[in-house]
C-alpha cells in the first residue's frame, strides 16, 4: 500500500465512519435493524449533487442532505410505530422507494457530476492547504467528522439521549417511566439516517459526483465498522463506543484497500461487495470468539 492508497483509505474511512455512527445509533442503541441506510446514503449524495449543480451554497446543500436523510428515517419509524409494520419490512419499503426518489432528485439521471463546482470539501481544502499541503482533504474530513462525533456524544449524553438509550434497552420499562418510546424511535431513526445521508453528502463532494448505485452495500459497511470497532476496542463507556465506530470504519476501509491491492489473488474493484461481506462475517466471528474467551 503506497502513500496515495493510505491517504485515500483514511479519507473514505472518515466518511464511512458517519455511516457506522448512524448504524450504531439504530442497530446498537435502539436495537432496530434499519435497512433504510442503503437508500439514505445515496439520497444524501443525490440531494447535495443536485443542489450544488444549480448553484446552491455547499453548506446549505449539506444541511439539506442531512434533513432529507432524517425525513427518510422518520418515514421508516412512522411505518413501524404507527402502522405496525415490522422493522425489517419498514426499512425495505423506504429503501425501495428511495431508489426512484433519488433518480428524481438528480433530475431523472442515474448520476450527476459536480466536478466543476465549489463544494464544502474543496473550500475546506483551500483553507487548510497552506498548513497541511497535500493532506488538506484528510485534515478537512478529520475536522468535520471530529465535530460530528462530539455532537453525537453530547446528544446521547443529554437527558433526551438517555431516554433514547433507555427505549432501546427496554421499551416497556421506558414507557412505564413516562418516556414516549414511539417518539424516541422516530427521533433516533431520523438522526441515524441523517448521519448516513451526511456521509453520502460528503462522499459526493469528495468524489465530485452523485450516483444512484453508491448505496449498495452501505448497511454492510456500517455494520462492519460497528462490529470491528467493538471487537478491537470493547468498552461500555459511551465515548469509547462512539470512537470505536470511527476506528472500526477506518479498519474496514484499510482491509478493503489492502485486499484490492494484493497481487496474485485476482481481486477486482467489482469484487468490492464480496470483500465487504467477507469482512463483516469475519468481524462477527472474531467478536464471538473474543466474547467466548472472556466468558
Amino acid at each position: 500500500m503506497n502513500i496515495l492508497q493510505f491517504t485515500g483509505a483514511v479519507e473514505l474511512g472518515l466518511i464511512y465512519s458517519l455511516v457506522a455512527l448512524g448504524v450504531f445509533l439504530s442497530f446498537r442503541v435502539l436495537k432496530f435493524p434499519d435497512l433504510t441506510v442503503d437508500g439514505s446514503f445515496p439520497l444524501g449524495a443525490a440531494v447535495t449533487a443536485s443542489l450544488i449543480s444549480v448553484g446552491i451554497n455547499p453548506l446549505v446543500a449539506t444541511l439539506v442532505a442531512f434533513a432529507a436523510g432524517s425525513v427518510a428515517g422518520l418515514i421508516t419509524a412512522t411505518l413501524f410505530t404507527r402502522f405496525k409494520i415490522t422493522d425489517l419490512i419498514a426499512g425495505i419499503i423506504t429503501m425501495t422507494a428511495l431508489y426512484s426518489i433519488n433518480i428524481r432528485v438528480m433530475q431523472g439521471r442515474p448520476n450527476l457530476s459536480i466536478v466543476d463546482k465549489q463544494t464544502l470539501i474543496s473550500q475546506l481544502k483551500t483553507l487548510l492547504r497552506p498548513f497541511v499541503d497535500s493532506f488538506a482533504l484528510g485534515a478537512a474530513l478529520f475536522i468535520l467528522v471530529g465535530g460530528i462525533v462530539f455532537l453525537c456524544y453530547y446528544f446521547l449524553s443529554s437527558q433526551y439521549g438517555l431516554a433514547l438509550r433507555a427505549t432501546g434497552n427496554n421499551a416497556q420499562m421506558a414507557r412505564a417511566n413516562g418516556i414516549a418510546d414511539r417518539r424516541m424511535i422516530q427521533v433516533g431513526l431520523a438522526v441515524s439516517n441523517g448521519l448516513v445521508a451526511l456521509g453520502g453528502s460528503l462522499f459526493a463532494q469528495e468524489s465530485a459526483f452523485g450516483d444512484i448505485n453508491i448505496g449498495i452495500g452501505t448497511i454492510v459497511s456500517g455494520l462492519s465498522g460497528v462490529i470491528l470497532g467493538e471487537a478491537f476496542f470493547p468498552s461500555r463507556r459511551l465515548i469509547f463506543q462512539i470512537f470505536a465506530c470511527v476506528l472500526g470504519a477506518l479498519a474496514d476501509r484499510f482491509i478493503l484497500t489492502f485486499a484490492l491491492n494484493i497481487d496474485g489473488i485476482g481481486l477486482e474493484p467489482t469484487d468490492l461487495n464480496l470483500i465487504r461481506a467477507a469482512i463483516l462475517a469475519t468481524a462477527i466471528i472474531l467478536s464471538n470468539v473474543i466474547k467466548g474467551i472472556k466468558s
